[in-house]
C-alpha cells in the first residue's frame, strides 16, 4: 500500500513538471512556431493598443529576446520562487507562485485566482455531491427496474441532460425559475463564514444546472456498468446463496462499478474547479471561470496563462486523490496498483 501511494505520488509530482512544460509551450513556444515575432509575442502580453515603448518594455520585462530554455528556467523559478518585473525605476514583486502579472490591471494573477476561487470551489463542490449522490442512485434504480416506467423517463431525462448546453439550460432556469416563477432567488456568491443559509440559497440554481449536466452522464454510466455486472456469474452465486436484493445490489454489484464512477468524478471535479467558465458566466458568478472570459474579452494573455497553469494544475491533482481513493473502492488495486 505504502509503495503504491508513494509511486503514484512520484506520477503525480513528473505530471506536474510535464503540465508545465506544456502549458509553457503553448503559450511561448507554439506562437513562434507559427510565424510570430518576439514583437508579435510581446504585443499579446501588452494589451489592445500598444505602444512600441510599450512592446520592447514588455520583452525586457519578460525575457522574450532571451533562448527558449532560459526563458522556460525562469517561468519555472517564478512558480517557484517568484519574480520581479521592473517598470521605469519601479520594481515590482510578483510572490511565489508567481502564475503571471497582468500588464493591463497592473495585478498579480495567483492572488486573484486565489481571491475568486471561494466561489468557484463552492460551486464545484455543491454541484459535484449532487451530480454523484444523484446520477449514481438513478443510474442504479434504472439497472435494478430495466424496462420499467421510471428507468424509460430516467433515461430520457438523462439524454436531455447530456444534450443541451449548460448556457440554454442556465438561462431557462434564470428565465422560469426565477423571474417568472419566483422559485428561486437571484443567484449571488454569500461566504460561507459568513451565513451558511444565505450562501446554500444563492447558489443552489446554479448547483441544480450544473450538476443535472453531469448527473445525466453519470446515471447512464452507472446504469450500462450494473447491467453488465448484473449478469456476472459471481452475482447469481450470491443470490443463491440467500443474500438479500439490497445487500447483493449495493456490496457486490455496485461496488465495482464505482471504479469508472470515480475515475470521471476526478475528472470533472477537476475541470469544475479549474474555473466553471460558461455556469459562473450564465449566473453572474465572480470565480476564475469568468475572470478567465474577462481576461480573453480583453486579451490579457498573463491571466489567460495563470489561469490555464492553475486550472492544469487543479485537474492534475484531483486525478492524484483518484488514484490513492481506488484502494478503498476496489482493494485489488493494493496488490496490482
Amino acid at each position: 500500500m505504502t509503495t503504491y501511494i508513494l509511486r503514484r505520488l512520484g506520477a503525480g509530482l513528473l505530471l506536474l513538471a510535464v503540465v508545465t512544460m506544456v502549458t509553457f509551450a503553448i503559450f511561448y513556444v507554439v506562437p513562434r512556431w507559427a510565424g510570430r515575432t518576439t514583437e508579435q509575442l510581446a504585443t499579446m502580453y501588452v494589451g489592445r493598443a500598444p505602444t512600441p515603448e510599450a512592446i520592447q518594455a514588455t520583452i525586457e520585462r519578460l525575457g522574450l529576446d532571451q533562448p527558449i530554455a532560459v526563458q522556460f528556467g525562469e517561468f519555472v523559478r517564478g512558480i517557484l520562487f517568484g519574480a520581479q518585473y521592473q517598470f521605469g525605476r519601479d520594481t515590482i514583486e510578483c510572490s511565489a507562485p508567481c502564475f503571471g502579472y497582468s500588464f493591463q490591471t497592473y495585478q498579480e494573477v495567483f492572488p486573484e485566482i486565489i481571491a475568486r476561487l471561494p466561489v468557484t470551489a463552492s460551486l464545484a463542490l455543491g454541484a459535484g455531491i449532487i451530480w454523484l449522490v444523484g446520477g449514481v442512485a438513478v443510474g442504479v434504480i434504472s439497472a435494478v427496474w430495466k424496462g420499467s416506467l421510471f428507468d424509460r423517463l430516467a433515461m430520457g431525462v438523462a439524454l436531455a441532460g447530456v444534450s443541451l448546453p449548460i448556457f440554454f439550460t442556465g438561462l431557462l432556469s434564470l428565465a422560469f425559475l426565477v423571474h417568472s416563477w419566483g422559485l428561486f432567488t437571484t443567484p449571488r456568491y454569500v461566504p460561507l463564514t459568513e451565513d451558511p443559509l444565505a450562501w446554500a440559497q444563492g447558489l443552489v440554481l446554479p448547483w441544480l444546472t450544473l450538476a443535472f449536466l453531469h448527473a445525466a452522464m453519470y446515471a447512464r454510466q452507472t446504469r450500462a456498468g450494473m447491467l453488465e455486472t448484473l449478469n456476472e456469474d459471481y452475482i447469481r452465486t450470491a443470490r443463491a446463496k440467500g443474500l438479500s436484493e439490497r445487500k447483493v445490489v449495493l456490496k457486490h454489484a455496485l461496488r465495482p462499478t464505482l471504479t469508472p464512477i470515480i475515475t470521471i468524478f476526478g475528472l470533472d471535479l477537476g475541470l469544475v474547479l479549474g474555473g466553471a467558465v460558461l455556469t459562473e458566466q450564465v449566473f453572474s458568478l465572480n470565480g476564475i471561470g469568468r475572470y478567465a472570459v474577462q481576461a480573453i474579452t480583453q486579451s490579457d494573455l498573463p491571466v489567460i496563462l495563470g489561469v490555464t497553469l492553475f486550472g492544469a494544475f487543479f485537474i492534475v491533482i484531483s486525478n492524484l486523490i483518484v488514484d490513492l481513493v481506488y484502494p478503498l473502492v476496489d482493494p485489488r488495486v493494493r496488490i496490482h496498483g
